[in-house]
């Protein structure tokens, strides 16, 4: 998808957005149960710590420390319930809509390309109408599978990790948050010079599908002349020229996560050293209690 792609589908999209929008509420829900456990995890410890005095006592008025923990216990079983739940409808949800969304694409641009003038076709491989029709559209259904969702769950990775870090310190919160605008930078960056990179990819698999495609339907032409092994050859080449522009390709965007878990990975550190640095400036507890003896 280009950066004009994403305002194109959307504008496309436009008689499905309840079902993307339902869709994208079951993701949102489901990234919230996922993160719930961990919370659950910290107010169970506060529990073991603190007893009654905890957080959840004095909530909930619940002063037992065996009761309070059954009931997180009981908590965390629908949690992890709901998110299964949600993860369910969410993935059921984003592939049957982009499998209609596919269908939809597909049968109008073959209508379309079908009533075009016939000196369109002797101007345009049938490789390339062919690499459309079923790669490029193949793409969109694998960004609507996964590609939507792990958005949404990136975007709330953000906001609910941020707002635990604000919870403790907005000082922690800013420095976590750092590496955010380097890396989307570095995203659009890299897309730029991956895009030629897959526009090559593209005419490559057009070159070979084209072949394909011709050697096939003349298959009693290529027999009748003998020339087997030279149109196998033929094809060898052009489908190592296909190979070879998708290792370029490839070496290009298989460095790109490394990157980010860099950059991610400095924020983290920093984030670490700078809460440790607080955490060592606080008072401790034997200091905040007065002494008897005074």
């Amino acid at each position: 998808m280009t950066q004009a792609g994403l305002p194109w589908l959307w504008h496309y999209a436009r008689p499905h957005r309840p079902k993307i929008i339902v869709s994208s509420i079951y993701e949102t829900l489901g990234k919230v149960m996922d993160v719930a456990p961990e919370i659950l995890i910290g107010i169970a410890i506060d529990v073991i710590v603190k007893g009654q005095d905890s957080m959840f006592a004095t909530v909930f008025g619940i002063t037992d420390k065996w009761h309070q923990l059954l009931i997180l216990a009981g908590i965390n079983l629908v949690v992890w319930m709901l998110e299964s739940l949600f993860g369910y409808l969410s993935a059921t949800a984003w592939r049957n809509l982009s499998q209609t969304i596919e269908h939809e694409i597909r049968t109008k641009l073959y209508a379309h390309v079908q009533n075009l003038e016939v000196s369109w076709f002797e101007d345009n491989s049938s490789g390339g109408l062919l690499s459309i029709l079923n790669d490029d559209i193949n793409q969109l259904e694998r960004f609507l599978d996964t590609g939507a969702s792990s958005f949404i769950r990136l975007f709330w990775n953000i906001i609910l990790v941020g707002a635990v870090f604000a919870a403790s310190s907005l000082l922690v919160t800013a420095l976590a948050m750092i590496p955010i605008p380097i890396i989307v930078w570095g995203s659009i960056f890299y897309q730029k010079r991956l895009k030629p990179r897959y526009t090559k990819v593209r005419e490559a698999v057009a070159g070979l599908s084209s072949t394909l495609s011709a050697n096939l339907g003349g298959i009693t032409t290529i027999k009748a002349f003998t020339s087997e092994s030279r149109e196998a050859e033929r094809l060898a080449t052009v489908s190592n020229e296909y190979r070879t522009a998708n290792q370029e390709a490839i070496k290009f965007s298989a460095a790109f996560v490394p990157l980010i878990r860099m950059g991610i990975l400095t924020g983290f550190t920093g984030t670490l050293l700078v809460g440790g640095w607080l955490a060592s400036m606080a008072p401790s507890a034997s200091e905040s209690i007065p002494s008897l003896s005074s």
